[in-house]
């Protein structure tokens, strides 16, 4: 998508984020809850951009307009697990199935491969999800598990998948000498 312009997601996004959390045809196929407020958005986009942290959230545009979020956030504080990161990712209603989610996975994908020595990336998403199960398989994940009635969702539990990819081609040492 050419029209596509792909950015860190910064505080003055948080209103374009509790609009994009708003639609029930989006915070229905995450893990977040309804009525999200500005504040709070500008509250976790603050926090993600603060020194030292490694979390990276991505947001795309077009012409200007928020259409989808993606991030990568530490999976622990645990040392012994700094080599893992959970995604998240989310597209409005209006721009699913345009290429939006694809544009955003390869970005995060790029970003973990090439430049944060991530070695695995976790995700969990709704059994039922089956757009976002394919574009998570053709990026490499695979499924790990079936978490039975994980989340409450319009009011009833849900069962999740937990899936994750390995880096294609880990990093190794140049030779000796």
């Amino acid at each position: 998508m050419s029209d596509l312009t792909i950015r860190r997601a910064c505080p003055a996004d948080a209103a374009a984020f509790a609009a994009l959390m708003s639609s029930e045809a989006v915070f229905g196929g995450l893990l977040q809850l309804p009525y999200p407020s500005e504040e709070l958005w500008r509250q976790r986009l603050v926090e993600q951009s603060a020194p030292g942290k490694t979390d990276l959230h991505l947001v795309a545009l077009r012409d200007g307009q928020l259409l989808g979020s993606a991030g990568l956030h530490p999976a622990a504080a645990s040392l012994r697990r700094r080599h893992a990161m959970s995604l998240g990712i989310s597209v409005s209603a209006a721009a699913q199935g345009q290429g939006v989610g694809r544009a955003l996975m390869h970005a995060l994908l790029d970003y973990a491969d090439r430049w944060a020595q991530v070695l695995r990336l976790e995700l969990s998403v709704f059994a039922d999800n089956e757009r976002a199960i394919r574009l998570y398989e053709r990026c490499g994940f695979v499924r790990e598990g079936l978490m039975r009635a994980y989340a409450m969702r319009d009011g009833q539990y849900a069962d999740v998948l937990a899936m994750a990819r390995l880096h294609p081609l880990a990093p190794t040492l140049p030779p000796a000498g």
